[in-house]
Protein backbone atom coordinates (compact mmCIF):
# COMPACT_ATOMS: atom_id res chain seq x y z
CA UNK A 1 0.00 0.00 0.00
CA UNK A 2 2.93 2.20 1.01
CA UNK A 3 4.63 1.96 -2.48
CA UNK A 4 1.36 2.63 -4.09
CA UNK A 5 1.07 5.78 -2.32
CA UNK A 6 4.27 6.84 -3.01
CA UNK A 7 3.80 6.18 -6.94
CA UNK A 8 0.57 7.90 -7.00
CA UNK A 9 2.16 10.64 -5.32
CA UNK A 10 4.85 10.95 -7.85
CA UNK A 11 3.16 10.04 -10.93
CA UNK A 12 1.22 13.73 -9.50
CA UNK A 13 4.45 15.62 -8.94
CA UNK A 14 5.00 14.04 -12.65
CA UNK A 15 1.78 15.36 -14.10
CA UNK A 16 2.30 18.52 -12.63
CA UNK A 17 5.61 19.40 -13.58
CA UNK A 18 4.36 18.49 -16.85
CA UNK A 19 1.78 21.54 -17.36
CA UNK A 20 3.32 23.64 -19.92
CA UNK A 21 3.37 27.50 -19.62
CA UNK A 22 0.82 29.63 -21.16
CA UNK A 23 -0.11 32.98 -22.46
CA UNK A 24 -3.93 33.65 -23.31
CA UNK A 25 -5.91 36.05 -24.51
CA UNK A 26 -9.71 36.28 -23.96
CA UNK A 27 -12.14 39.29 -25.54
CA UNK A 28 -16.12 39.00 -25.05
CA UNK A 29 -17.93 41.20 -26.82
CA UNK A 30 -21.56 42.26 -26.44
CA UNK A 31 -23.72 43.97 -29.11
CA UNK A 32 -27.30 44.42 -29.02
CA UNK A 33 -29.68 47.18 -30.37
CA UNK A 34 -26.37 49.63 -31.66
CA UNK A 35 -24.60 48.99 -28.13
CA UNK A 36 -21.20 47.42 -27.53
CA UNK A 37 -19.78 45.99 -24.33
CA UNK A 38 -16.71 44.92 -23.84
CA UNK A 39 -15.19 42.50 -21.41
CA UNK A 40 -11.89 40.15 -21.59
CA UNK A 41 -8.51 39.69 -20.19
CA UNK A 42 -4.46 37.96 -20.82
CA UNK A 43 -2.98 36.25 -18.60
CA UNK A 44 0.80 34.83 -18.23
CA UNK A 45 1.55 31.48 -16.76
CA UNK A 46 -1.46 31.94 -15.16
CA UNK A 47 -1.12 35.42 -13.54
CA UNK A 48 -3.38 37.93 -14.63
CA UNK A 49 -1.13 40.69 -16.60
CA UNK A 50 -3.75 42.33 -18.23
CA UNK A 51 -7.75 43.13 -17.70
CA UNK A 52 -10.42 44.67 -20.50
CA UNK A 53 -13.51 46.55 -18.80
CA UNK A 54 -15.90 48.50 -20.65
CA UNK A 55 -13.82 51.28 -22.22
CA UNK A 56 -10.53 50.44 -20.33
CA UNK A 57 -8.14 48.34 -20.35
CA UNK A 58 -5.65 47.84 -17.85
CA UNK A 59 -2.41 46.43 -16.94
CA UNK A 60 -2.14 44.44 -13.90
CA UNK A 61 1.36 43.23 -14.19
CA UNK A 62 4.40 45.47 -15.32
CA UNK A 63 5.08 43.88 -18.63
CA UNK A 64 5.59 47.27 -20.11
CA UNK A 65 6.91 50.90 -18.47
CA UNK A 66 4.27 53.63 -17.56
CA UNK A 67 5.55 55.55 -20.95
CA UNK A 68 5.08 52.81 -22.91
CA UNK A 69 2.07 51.63 -21.44
CA UNK A 70 -0.28 54.77 -21.42
CA UNK A 71 0.56 54.40 -25.48
CA UNK A 72 -0.59 50.82 -25.61
CA UNK A 73 -3.98 52.09 -23.24
CA UNK A 74 -4.56 54.81 -25.84
CA UNK A 75 -4.59 52.61 -28.76
CA UNK A 76 -7.00 50.00 -27.27
CA UNK A 77 -9.45 52.66 -26.46
CA UNK A 78 -9.48 54.09 -29.26
CA UNK A 79 -10.14 50.65 -31.03
CA UNK A 80 -12.85 50.12 -28.35
CA UNK A 81 -14.73 53.73 -29.51
CA UNK A 82 -13.86 52.85 -32.98
CA UNK A 83 -15.74 49.63 -33.06
CA UNK A 84 -18.57 51.24 -31.14
CA UNK A 85 -19.26 53.81 -33.28
CA UNK A 86 -19.46 51.23 -36.38
CA UNK A 87 -22.23 49.11 -34.62
CA UNK A 88 -23.67 52.37 -33.69
CA UNK A 89 -23.97 52.91 -37.07
CA UNK A 90 -25.45 49.73 -38.78
CA UNK A 91 -27.75 49.92 -36.19
CA UNK A 92 -28.89 52.85 -37.40
CA UNK A 93 -29.36 51.85 -40.81
CA UNK A 94 -30.75 48.78 -40.21
CA UNK A 95 -31.70 48.35 -36.73
CA UNK A 96 -32.18 45.08 -35.30
CA UNK A 97 -33.00 43.62 -31.27
CA UNK A 98 -31.55 40.72 -31.59
CA UNK A 99 -28.49 40.39 -29.19
CA UNK A 100 -24.93 38.58 -30.13
CA UNK A 101 -22.07 37.31 -27.97
CA UNK A 102 -18.36 37.18 -29.93
CA UNK A 103 -15.69 35.73 -27.96
CA UNK A 104 -12.15 35.45 -29.11
CA UNK A 105 -9.85 32.83 -27.35
CA UNK A 106 -6.37 32.85 -28.46
CA UNK A 107 -2.42 31.98 -27.13
CA UNK A 108 0.05 29.37 -27.21
CA UNK A 109 1.37 26.85 -24.78
CA UNK A 110 4.69 25.60 -24.33
CA UNK A 111 5.36 22.20 -23.24
CA UNK A 112 8.39 21.13 -21.14
CA UNK A 113 9.65 19.09 -23.85
CA UNK A 114 9.75 22.40 -25.73
CA UNK A 115 6.93 21.31 -28.60
CA UNK A 116 4.56 24.16 -28.80
CA UNK A 117 0.49 24.45 -29.57
CA UNK A 118 -0.24 28.02 -30.69
CA UNK A 119 -4.57 28.79 -31.34
CA UNK A 120 -7.11 31.11 -31.84
CA UNK A 121 -10.60 30.17 -31.60
CA UNK A 122 -13.67 32.08 -32.50
CA UNK A 123 -17.39 31.61 -30.66
CA UNK A 124 -20.63 33.18 -31.76
CA UNK A 125 -23.28 33.29 -29.74
CA UNK A 126 -21.73 30.27 -27.75
CA UNK A 127 -21.31 28.34 -30.81
CA UNK A 128 -18.14 27.69 -33.10
CA UNK A 129 -17.73 30.23 -35.43
CA UNK A 130 -13.61 30.34 -36.64
CA UNK A 131 -10.68 29.02 -35.81
CA UNK A 132 -6.79 30.08 -36.92
CA UNK A 133 -5.37 26.97 -38.47
CA UNK A 134 -1.73 28.71 -37.39
CA UNK A 135 0.54 26.51 -39.46
CA UNK A 136 -1.07 27.33 -43.11
CA UNK A 137 -2.22 30.73 -41.77
CA UNK A 138 -5.66 30.04 -42.58
CA UNK A 139 -8.79 30.74 -41.65
CA UNK A 140 -11.39 28.12 -41.45
CA UNK A 141 -15.44 28.10 -40.71
CA UNK A 142 -16.33 25.93 -37.42
CA UNK A 143 -19.99 26.81 -37.61
CA UNK A 144 -22.44 23.72 -38.16
CA UNK A 145 -24.03 23.99 -41.32
CA UNK A 146 -24.01 26.64 -43.93
CA UNK A 147 -23.90 30.88 -42.37
CA UNK A 148 -23.58 33.84 -45.01
CA UNK A 149 -22.15 35.77 -42.04
CA UNK A 150 -19.31 32.91 -41.58
CA UNK A 151 -18.07 32.60 -44.84
CA UNK A 152 -18.02 36.13 -45.39
CA UNK A 153 -16.05 36.63 -42.05
CA UNK A 154 -13.80 34.31 -43.53
CA UNK A 155 -13.13 35.66 -46.79
CA UNK A 156 -12.55 39.26 -45.14
CA UNK A 157 -9.64 37.97 -42.61
CA UNK A 158 -7.81 36.08 -45.11
CA UNK A 159 -7.55 39.11 -47.48
CA UNK A 160 -4.99 41.07 -44.88
CA UNK A 161 -1.77 40.08 -44.22
CA UNK A 162 -2.42 41.40 -40.04
CA UNK A 163 -5.07 38.54 -39.61
CA UNK A 164 -3.16 35.90 -41.83
CA UNK A 165 1.09 35.88 -41.65
CA UNK A 166 1.39 38.45 -39.22
CA UNK A 167 -0.96 36.35 -36.47
CA UNK A 168 0.98 33.12 -37.83
CA UNK A 169 4.16 35.25 -36.51
CA UNK A 170 2.86 36.37 -33.43
CA UNK A 171 1.32 33.14 -32.53
CA UNK A 172 4.29 30.55 -33.60
CA UNK A 173 6.97 33.09 -32.64
CA UNK A 174 6.06 36.40 -30.53
CA UNK A 175 3.90 34.75 -27.97
CA UNK A 176 6.03 31.60 -28.08
CA UNK A 177 9.06 33.94 -26.63
CA UNK A 178 7.12 35.53 -23.70
CA UNK A 179 7.16 31.77 -22.81
CA UNK A 180 10.94 31.06 -23.48
CA UNK A 181 11.83 33.66 -21.55
CA UNK A 182 9.62 32.97 -18.37
CA UNK A 183 10.84 29.28 -18.55
CA UNK A 184 14.43 30.56 -18.25
CA UNK A 185 13.45 32.78 -15.52
CA UNK A 186 11.62 30.62 -13.26
CA UNK A 187 9.59 33.44 -11.25
CA UNK A 188 10.40 36.00 -12.71
CA UNK A 189 7.87 37.84 -15.08
CA UNK A 190 9.50 39.18 -18.54
CA UNK A 191 8.91 39.56 -22.10
CA UNK A 192 8.51 43.32 -21.65
CA UNK A 193 9.99 43.84 -25.64
CA UNK A 194 7.47 41.57 -26.86
CA UNK A 195 4.70 42.87 -25.33
CA UNK A 196 3.60 45.70 -27.62
CA UNK A 197 3.60 43.55 -30.23
CA UNK A 198 1.32 41.17 -28.67
CA UNK A 199 -1.33 43.62 -28.19
CA UNK A 200 -0.69 45.45 -31.42
CA UNK A 201 -1.39 42.27 -33.65
CA UNK A 202 -3.77 40.96 -31.51
CA UNK A 203 -5.93 44.00 -31.56
CA UNK A 204 -5.61 44.98 -35.37
CA UNK A 205 -6.95 41.40 -35.99
CA UNK A 206 -9.81 42.21 -33.49
CA UNK A 207 -10.58 44.88 -35.24
CA UNK A 208 -11.36 43.61 -38.28
CA UNK A 209 -13.08 40.47 -37.09
CA UNK A 210 -15.05 42.95 -35.47
CA UNK A 211 -15.64 44.92 -38.54
CA UNK A 212 -16.62 41.81 -40.91
CA UNK A 213 -18.84 40.34 -38.47
CA UNK A 214 -20.63 43.71 -37.66
CA UNK A 215 -21.42 44.22 -41.07
CA UNK A 216 -23.76 41.48 -40.74
CA UNK A 217 -24.74 41.06 -36.71
CA UNK A 218 -25.48 45.16 -36.88
CA UNK A 219 -27.85 44.34 -40.14
CA UNK A 220 -30.22 41.92 -39.33
CA UNK A 221 -27.66 39.25 -40.15
CA UNK A 222 -27.92 38.88 -43.79
CA UNK A 223 -25.39 39.18 -46.95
Amino acid sequence: MLRLLLLSGALGCAAEQAAPLAFTMLQLTRVYMGNSIFRGNASLNGQLSHLLEENNVTQVLPLEPPDAWARRQNEVITYLRNFRQLVMLFNKERPTKFTHHLCCHLGCRLYPNGTTQSFYEVTLNRTAFLSFHVPSATWERRWPGELPVAAFAQEQLMKYPITTQDLQYFLNTTCVSILQVQSARTGKVSGRSHTPLVLGLVLGSLGLLGMALGIFLCTGGSC
